[in-house]
């Protein structure tokens, strides 16, 4: 077994090389964590940031699900419980 492909195989089977993955998912993160902040502070102050936790999701979930090129999956998929 090749040390790379733990870094490789997963980004290939969405068709990116590692670092277009690490950008996209560092990107990913950043959105997340911005937006999870966004909805605490809406929690404590309900009339700041209304629509961004909803926007945010709708946003990358158009990004990673229905806008983005991917191979097809294997026939096997690997489930996480």
């Amino acid at each position: 077994m090749s040390l790379l492909k733990p870094f490789t195989e997963h980004p290939a089977s969405v068709g990116e090389s590692y670092g277009e993955h690490l950008v996209m998912a560092s990107g990913f993160g950043i959105r997340m964590i911005l937006g999870g902040f966004a909805c605490l502070l809406h929690g404590l102050l309900p009339f700041l940031f209304v629509r961004t936790g909803s926007a945010q999701i709708a946003q990358l979930h158009d990004t990673m699900v229905a806008n983005r090129r991917r191979k097809p999956l294997p026939a096997v998929l690997d489930f996480v419980i």
